[in-house]
């Protein structure tokens, strides 16, 4: 195939209709979700944040993942993955504006004295009362913690533009100097993505329950990080291509090369990392670290975490261990959507779980403690529904909108020939 009939085959994404649709849908959520938790009081702002916050962070760790995605591609000079890197670039575009503006209501919240609708180690004179609040007090403050923030999505923001802007230049030019460029910026970029998610797993996800730790957490964020984006990554090829667009310079090869990667890091790594973070903690007996699990393995939480032992692991396992699979677009495409929802599924058994106060956990059985919550289901709010499809639509009608302006596969990339021409041993 020649570099003319590759430029020929990457038609745009040139649906407005869509691209609009998805954020009026976005934008009509959200307002629905703000509405009600207003009408709410002080409970509806919490369960809003705390439903915000889960959809947040289930859009801001599939453009995590697609980081990871374009920087290792770039670090490694990988050639097979070219005619797919511009999706992960577009998904991760969204940190240039989108995120940021995102993670605005949360900041907010946080930085007027509200933060204590997420988190209580943010409420007035919380330190007071709790040893272990007041020994973190260093780490966990409004100020210190808001700076974290910040810096986290500012650093996110100049990774995205850079790579996502100078690849699109690329387009026009053809420099070969434009991809020397961002393989020289990749392994810092690697260094600073990697310390900034997992400080922001920490900060914003782990310090909902502030008592509790776990030196792994930032590992668990990122596989699942990872299973957000490889999962996407092969329904949007799927649709793509059932739309008439990169038929022939995406092809088999690319299907089984991404399900390779949403089986290793996705489900497999995934389980090893959340097998080894419980294993380590409920041997080790230790209070504060095994109250967070027990809240997730009492009532109708402890269903969930068979849903997620099953879902997120034992099915895709057996389903895509074979190549065969992998090779059939429908079926990995499938098993991505599947994915996508478990992923949302484990982030909610992450957020959304109140802890158990430490006073029922002193001097009571395992036993009695599954005994005493085993009416209390797992929650779920409509909320939860409307921020999801909020927060979802206008990244989705953004996420178009990009398609609309670029490319859908890099076309001057010295390696695009390579890419469509490679072949799995």
């Amino acid at each position: 195939m020649t570099l003319e009939r590759i430029q020929s085959e990457t038609r745009r994404v040139g649906d407005s209709r869509v691209v609009f649709g998805g954020l009026i849908i976005g934008c009509v959520f959200l307002a629905i979700s703000v509405v009600a938790g207003a009408l709410n009081g002080a409970d509806g702002w919490a369960q809003f944040f705390r439903s915000y916050l889960n959809a947040f962070y289930f859009v801001t760790t599939i453009g995590l993942g697609s980081m990871f995605f374009v920087l290792v591609q770039h670090a490694t000079r990988a050639g097979w993955s070219v005619m797919v890197r511009r999706l992960a670039e577009i998904v991760m575009a969204n940190f240039i504006i989108l995120i940021p503006i995102m993670f605005a209501p949360i900041l907010i919240a946080v930085v007027t004295g509200h933060g204590d609708l997420l988190y209580d180690w943010a409420a007035p004179g919380a330190a007071a009362h709790d040893a272990l609040l007041q020994h973190k007090s260093g780490f966990l403050n409004v100020p210190f913690w808001s700076i974290r923030a910040v810096a986290y999505l500012a650093i996110w923001s100049t990774i995205a533009a850079f790579y996502f802007r100078t690849s699109v230049a690329q387009d026009a030019s053809g420099d070969l100097e434009l991809t020397h460029r961002m393989q020289r910026f990749a392994p810092i970029s690697i260094v600073l993505f990697a310390l900034t998610l997992t400080f922001a797993a920490f900060d914003w996800i782990m310090s909902l329950e502030a008592t509790w730790f776990s030196t792994m957490f930032g590992v668990y964020n990122f596989a699942g990080a990872c299973c957000g984006f490889f999962a996407t990554c092969l329904v949007v090829m799927f649709l793509l291509q059932r739309s008439g667009r990169l038929t022939n310079v995406i092809t088999l090869e690319h299907y089984q090369d991404v399900g390779k990667l949403l089986f290793g890091f996705g489900i497999v790594f995934w389980a090893y990392i959340a097998f080894s973070q419980y294993m380590l903690i409920w041997y080790g007996n230790i209070p504060e670290e095994t109250g967070w699990f027990l809240s997730r393995q009492v009532g109708g939480w402890r269903f969930v975490s068979v849903v997620l032992i099953v879902g997120h692991f034992v099915l895709p396992f057996v389903a895509i261990i074979s190549k065969h699979p992998k090779r059939r677009p429908a079926v990995i495409a499938a098993v991505g959507g599947w994915m996508l929802l478990m992923h949302y599924v484990d982030l909610y058994w992450l957020i959304q779980p109140a802890a158990i106060p430490h006073e029922v956990l002193d001097g009571i059985t395992y036993t009695a403690l599954l005994e005493r919550y085993a009416d209390v289901g797992a929650p779920w709010n409509i909320l939860d529904l409307t921020c999801l499809l909020g927060v979802v639509g206008v990244a989705a009608g953004l996420t178009l909108r990009r398609m609309q302006s670029v490319s859908l596969v890099p076309e001057q990339d010295p390696r695009a020939l390579e890419s469509v021409a490679f072949e799995n041993m």
